[in-house]
Parts: structure tokens; C-alpha cells; sequence
């Protein structure tokens, strides 16, 4: 069966066509996407532009075209923290529907992590015993831990990359005083999670997945994507501490000439790190797993368990 996926997300939007059944692995197929950056085209009332909602109904509309192309039977489309918590994020998916016939679901911050949770759960399987997942958005930061495919404990805190760096990070590079004031805030949200993520003891496997954690791991030395999927790549907290420190001391052009680091990522990078810092310190997670799957692949499992034999 070939599905679509359309993900709405903080940062960027992305049409994902995989070839999928029961039992199996989603295949890619095809790819398309485009940053358009929804969490940083806010206004003061947090109300989305009007060019940034105009730029999405024109992505949906041709993604609507390209699966249709690509032999798509069904697509699946949802969005998560910045359409979410903007204050037309209704009329927006209102909107889209009208235009394209499109209806676009709203995840909760809780659904994020228990879908991420299944695609990390399935990609590493048993084996891993109690697994803890970590994913940092643009938005939002999600964490969930468990020993079965639906975690025991799922939270999701408004600690995204681009959310934190619009909001707290204005200078560029930023200044000691904003980088300090931005380390306690992180913290002290994480530290509101604590009870509920280690009631149950600490994990077997500790894994992370987003494109702050590959970018992270990749600048502290783990194979390039183009190496594939399949190589292990693990995020040291060693590692993380240090690029805490120096990723704020750096400007955005100098960041993008780091290895791994996109053009448009460049920018959140100093936030990303510093919420993962805070996240592997306050959970003593000594490193991290990263895992090719994220909430695109949770969304396409999910839909595949509940279809007909």
C-alpha cells in the first residue's frame, strides 16, 4: 500500500511517500518539503503571518498534487506544536480544508511522544528493555519512557529549538546573560517531569531522535546520514555538555560551517543543545542512541496496525 504522510511541523513541512504493509518496514518513496518556519512567523498575539499560512496552503496543494502522482491511496496529515499553539491555528486547518480538501489533525503534545515512542520502540525492538526516547522539535520537547510499544509515561514541554531561540536567544551570538537565563528556564521545566519520567526506574536504552539530536551528533563525530541508516550513532553527554558551552559562543554563520549543521538549523542549534544538556544531566543519561525513526514513521505504524487484514 502506498501511503502519504504530511507533516506540519515547527520547522519544516514534509510530504513523505512510503511503499507499506502489515508486518513490514515503511519504504521511502518519495520526499518533499520546504522550511517554512511556522513557529518563528509569529506575532504578538501569536497569531501565524498571513504570507507563512499562505505559503502552507500553497505546500499543501501541491503536495495534495504530488501524491495523487505518486500513486498515494491514502495520506495521512497532522500537525503539531505551531499550528497547535498558535491562535488561528483554526482557522488556518479551516482554511486549508476549504481550499484543498485536506483535513489536517492537530496532534497533542502527549500523542507526539507515544508516536515517536512506537517508532523508536519498533526500530530497536525488545531487546531494549525499558526504553526512555528524547525528541526536541522546533516547538516542543518530548519525552516518553516504557517497556511496552505505548510508553507508561509520555510528556511533552514547550521546549523546542526554535521556540526557545525566538523567545530567549535575540543577539547573535547570544549574550552570557540570555544563555544563563535560558539554562534555568530549560531546567527548571525539565525538572517538573522528573517524577513522573523516573517513577519507574531508569531505562535499559536511552535513544533521541529529531534533526537537533542528528546535528549534534554529527558535529561531535558520528557518521554522516549519507553513511545510511544502519550505522550506530551515539550522543555522548560528555559530548553535549561541551557543545552547550560552545555553540553559544559561536555566530550563526560560523555554525553553519560545522559539520552536519543545515543552513536553517543553524540558527537553534545553541538552544537544541542546551535543552539536551539539561535533558541527559537531569535524567543521568551518560548517552544517547540516535534512531532514524521519529513521528513520521510512529503515524505510519500506527495507521498500518489498524488496518483490515
Amino acid at each position: 500500500m502506498r501511503l502519504g504522510v504530511l507533516d506540519v511541523g515547527s520547522n519544516t513541512v514534509h510530504l513523505l511517500v512510503v511503499d507499506a504493509h502489515q508486518g513490514g518496514r515503511p519504504l521511502p518513496a518519495f520526499s518533499y518539503k520546504a522550511e517554512l518556519r511556522l513557529g518563528e512567523n509569529m506575532d504578538a498575539q501569536n497569531r501565524l503571518s498571513e504570507d507563512c499560512c499562505q505559503r502552507l496552503v500553497d505546500f499543501v496543494r501541491e503536495s495534495l498534487r504530488i501524491a495523487e502522482d505518486k500513486g498515494v491511496r491514502k495520506t495521512l496529515a497532522f500537525a503539531t506544536s505551531a499550528v497547535r499553539d498558535a491562535a488561528n491555528g483554526d482557522e488556518l486547518l479551516a482554511r486549508i480544508e476549504a481550499e484543498t480538501g485536506v483535513e489536517i489533525t492537530v496532534l497533542p503534545g502527549a500523542d507526539e511522544a507515544r508516536l515517536t515512542f512506537l517508532a523508536a520502540r519498533r526500530w530497536f525492538g525488545w531487546s531494549s528493555g525499558r526504553l526512555l526516547l528524547l525528541d526536541i522539535g522546533g516547538g516542543s520537547l518530548e519525552i516518553a519512557a516504557g517497556i511496552d510499544e505505548e510508553p507508561d509515561n509520555a510528556v511533552s514541554l514547550p521546549l523546542g529549538a526554535g521556540r526557545l531561540t525566538r523567545d530567549w536567544l535575540a543577539a547573535d551570538p547570544p549574550s552570557a546573560d540570555e544563555v544563563r537565563a535560558l539554562r534555568r528556564h530549560v531546567r527548571a521545566e525539565i525538572a517538573t517531569a522528573m517524577g513522573i519520567l523516573l517513577r519507574d526506574g531508569q531505562p535499559n536504552h536511552a535513544v533521541a531522535t529529531s534533526k537537533t539530536f542528528r546535528q549534534l551528533a554529527r558535529v561531535a563525530g558520528a557518521a554522516p546520514s549519507s553513511d545510511g541508516p544502519y550505522v550506530k550513532r551515539v550522543l555522548k553527554h560528555t559530548d553535549v555538555q561541551a557543545l552547550a558551552e560552545r555553540l553559544p559562543q559561536l555566530s550563526i554563520a560560523e555554525r553553519r560551517e560545522l559539520p552536519g549543521v543545515s543552513q536553517g538549523r543553524a540558527g537553534q542549534l545553541a538552544a537544541g543543545a542546551i535543552v539536551a544538556d539539561a535533558a541527559m544531566d537531569l535524567l543521568s543519561l551518560a548517552d544517547l542512541e540516535i534512531c532514524p525513526w521519529a513521528l513520521r514513521e510512529g503515524v505510519i505504524l500506527r495507521q498500518l496496525d489498524v488496518l483490515p487484514d
